[in-house]
């Protein structure tokens, strides 16, 4: 297995752990905070959806140079179900897990992203970590939500 396998077998684990417990909350709680200052349930699903999107996009602008698309697809979408969601964003999923397989094991070193306006530069491959690891905060936020609104929770260390 070489990096790139590595990176996407992460992505994926990560992803059908989250599916496991975003399925698994009932209808009637997607609309859950701790309180009014936190995301919903619903929310932090879309949020974590949204955001690999975006990072997607930053990380086309800062490697190619292309301009990113103007227009988020979320801004319109309104959150349905959990399977609508998934399937909302498959095609995006897609071309991300697309767009990481193309690297070579220099390209994870040797490309840096400069994210200076929000105070860091990363190699690429730090990079994609980081981008996994947003996505495991969040499930790990949204077990508590659960365990804290006293709702049954998946097993998701199988």
């Amino acid at each position: 297995m070489n990096e790139n396998d590595l990176l996407v077998l992460n992505f994926e684990e990560i992803r059908r752990r989250s599916i496991k417990l975003w399925t698994s909350i009932p209808a009637e709680k997607m609309d859950w905070r701790p309180d009014a200052e936190a995301m919903s349930c619903k929310e932090m699903i879309r949020h974590v959806l949204e955001g690999e999107y975006l990072y997607h996009q930053i990380l086309i602008k800062h490697i190619d140079g292309t301009n990113i698309e103007t227009h988020n697809p979320y801004d319109s979408k309104v959150f349905t179900t959990i399977n609508e969601e998934l399937e909302f964003s498959q095609s995006y999923r897609n071309k991300f897990l697309k767009f990481v397989k193309s690297f070579n094991t220099d390209d994870l070193t040797n490309i840096k992203i400069d994210r200076s306006d929000v105070g860091y530069i990363r190699e690429l491959g730090d990079m994609l970590l980081r981008i996994a690891y947003h996505e495991s905060v969040h499930t790990g936020q949204l077990l508590d939500y659960l365990r804290t609104a006293g709702v049954q929770r998946p097993n998701i260390w199988d």
